[in-house]
C-alpha cells in the first residue's frame, strides 16, 4: 500500500483529493493546522475511513514535522492562506506562510522522507503569472505556461499570493535539481465545487442570492475566469503526481470554457430560480485580472486529461451542496 501525505489536506482540494484516493489501496495522511479549514461532517466522516490519519500541526514549524514521519511514496503540498479578501487583509501571513511551509516541507522531503523514487507536488496558482496582464496589458488567452511568473505592484496586497506562488515554484525547481528528486508543479484555474468554503466567487453569489440580495452585487461584470469543477480537478492533479513523464514539469489545470462573470451569476439566477430586481454593477477590486484562460494542452498532451465538467453541470452540483447546508 503506497503512503501519501497531503499538507493543508483539510481544506478544500485537500479535502476531494484524499475522498478521492480512499478506495485505491492508499494509506494517507492528512497534515493541516486550521487555520482556515474546519474539522466540518464531511472530514469527520472521512477520518472515520481507516486509512486515513489526521495529523494536526503547524507547517511553519520545522520542529512540527517530526510528527509527520517518513517513508510517503507522493507528498501533495497544497498549503496556502487562499480567498482574495485575506490577500488584502493579512499579505503578510500570506507570504510568511506560503514560503515558510514550502522550505520546510522540501529540506524534510530531501533528508526525512527516505524513500527511494518519491515524488512531491506543488499546487501553485494561475496568480503567479496573472500580473502580466496589468503590468504589460497583454498575455496570451489561452495562456500557457511558460509565460513569464510577473508580480505587477508589490505595493499591492493582492499580489502577497501571487508572490509566495511565484518564490515557492522556484524553491520546487531549484530543490528538486541541487537534490535530484521527483516533483511536479500544478497551476489550479478556479476550481471550485462543494466545501469550497465562502470567501470565493461562486459560493459568495449563492449566498446573496438565498439571501435575496438587493440590489445585487457583481464585482467584475464584464472579466472572464475559467471555472473548474474539483472532481475533475482532482484527477489532473493525481494523473500529474503518478505520471513519470510530468517529473520536473509544470501543468495548468483548467477548462476550455472562458465565463464572463455576468453570464455565470445569470446561470445562477436561473438555476436557483431568482433574480433581483436591481444589479449593481462594482469595479474589481485593484489588480484583479480581466481574463483568464489556461492553454491546457500539455496536460492532455503528457497525461491524457481534459476536463469533463461543464459549467452548468458542475455549478448545479456545487448549488445543491451549498443549499443541503447552512
Amino acid at each position: 500500500m503506497k503512503k501519501i501525505l497531503i499538507t493543508g489536506g483539510a481544506g478544500f482540494i485537500g479535502y476531494h483529493l484524499a475522498k478521492h484516493l480512499l478506495n485505491q489501496e492508499y494509506e494517507i495522511v492528512i497534515a493541516d493546522n486550521f487555520f482556515r479549514s474546519e474539522r466540518d461532517a464531511d472530514l469527520e466522516n472521512l477520518l472515520k475511513q481507516p486509512n486515513v490519519k489526521l495529523v494536526t500541526a503547524d507547517l511553519t514549524i520545522p520542529a512540527s514535522w517530526e510528527n509527520i514521519g517518513n517513508g510517503y511514496d507522493y507528498v501533495y503540498h497544497l498549503v496556502g492562506i487562499n480567498g482574495t479578501k485575506l490577500f488584502y487583509e493579512i499579505p503578510h501571513e500570506v507570504l510568511r506562510i506560503g514560503i515558510t511551509t514550502t522550505l520546510n516541507v522540501l529540506d524534510w522531503f530531501k533528508t526525512k522522507n527516505n524513500k527511494p523514487g518519491a515524488k512531491i507536488l506543488y499546487t501553485s496558482s494561475n496568480e503567479a503569472y496573472a500580473g502580466a496582464l496589468e503590468a504589460f496589458g497583454k498575455l496570451p488567452i489561452p495562456t500557457p505556461e511558460n509565460v513569464p511568473l510577473i508580480i505587477a505592484d508589490p505595493y499591492n496586497p493582492r499580489w502577497s499570493y501571487a508572490g509566495q506562488k511565484l518564490i515557492s515554484e522556484l524553491l520546487f525547481i531549484h530543490y528538486s535539481k541541487a537534490y535530484n528528486f521527483r516533483m511536479s508543479i500544478v497551476r489550479p484555474h478556479n476550481f471550485y465545487g462543494p466545501r469550497e468554503g465562502y470567501m470565493h466567487v461562486i459560493p459568495e453569489v449563492i449566498e446573496r442570492i438565498k439571501q435575496k440580495t438587493d440590489p445585487f452585487p457583481i464585482f467584475g461584470a464584464d472579466d472572464t475566469r475559467s471555472f473548474c469543477y474539483i472532481d475533475d480537478a482532482i484527477l489532473a492533479i493525481q494523473g500529474v503526481m503518478e505520471s513519470k513523464k510530468t517529473d520536473e514539469g509544470t501543468y495548468h489545470i483548467g477548462t476550455h470554457e472562458e465565463t464572463v462573470i455576468m453570464d455565470l451569476v445569470e446561470t445562477m439566477f436561473n438555476l436557483m430560480d431568482w433574480r433581483p430586481k436591481n444589479l449593481e454593477i462594482k469595479k474589481s477590486p485593484l489588480g484583479s485580472v480581466k481574463r483568464r484562460l489556461a492553454d491546457v494542452s500539455k496536460i492532455k498532451m503528457d497525461i491524457g486529461w481534459e476536463a469533463k465538467t461543464n459549467i452548468k453541470e458542475g455549478l448545479e452540483k456545487t448549488i445543491a451542496w451549498y443549499n443541503s447546508r447552512k
